[in-house]
């Protein structure tokens, strides 16, 4: 569940997302962002990887891999990706060397149990800071780039 993040403000989330033209992430997400609204991501190209899900109203599916994937979205609409989650895709494209930029948003709140943002197994991988911005709530919002 995503219960445990903040909601009492934008945190750039407006700026950042019109900046987007498609978003990009795992099956699970996407039954949870579908949980909360009937069209999430309105506007936007949504594409699903699942190798369960078959259609899903409001979203293109994908499968296999990531690498031939991003090639042929970046040779038609879709250059400004926002990968979205599940932990298992961001690995694939950690591995395969895809994500240009990180945004983590650190809420202080410590929990016990759930999905790990990056899984074992995943390759080292060096980073760059872009930007730190602490927020009243004790959000803090850090952008890192491949270094």
């Amino acid at each position: 569940g995503i219960d445990w993040m903040f909601q009492d403000g934008d945190y750039g989330y407006r700026k950042f997302y019109a900046g987007i033209d498609t978003v990009v992430m795992g099956r699970k997400s996407w039954q949870v962002a579908c949980s909360f609204e009937d069209n999430p991501f309105a506007g936007k190209r949504v594409i699903v990887f699942s190798r369960k899900l078959k259609q899903s109203p409001g979203a293109e599916i994908a499968c296999g891999n990531v690498r031939a994937f991003v090639r042929k979205l970046h040779r038609t609409k879709g250059r400004n990706i926002w990968l979205l989650g599940g932990a298992k895709l961001v690995r694939d494209f950690v591995a395969a060397n895809l994500i240009d930029d990180f945004i983590i948003s650190v809420h202080p709140i410590l929990i016990g149990q759930g999905i790990p943002l990056f899984l074992k197994h995943m390759r080292d991988t060096k980073l760059k800071l872009k930007g730190a911005k602490a927020f009243k709530s004790g959000l803090v919002q850090l952008t890192y780039t491949r270094a």
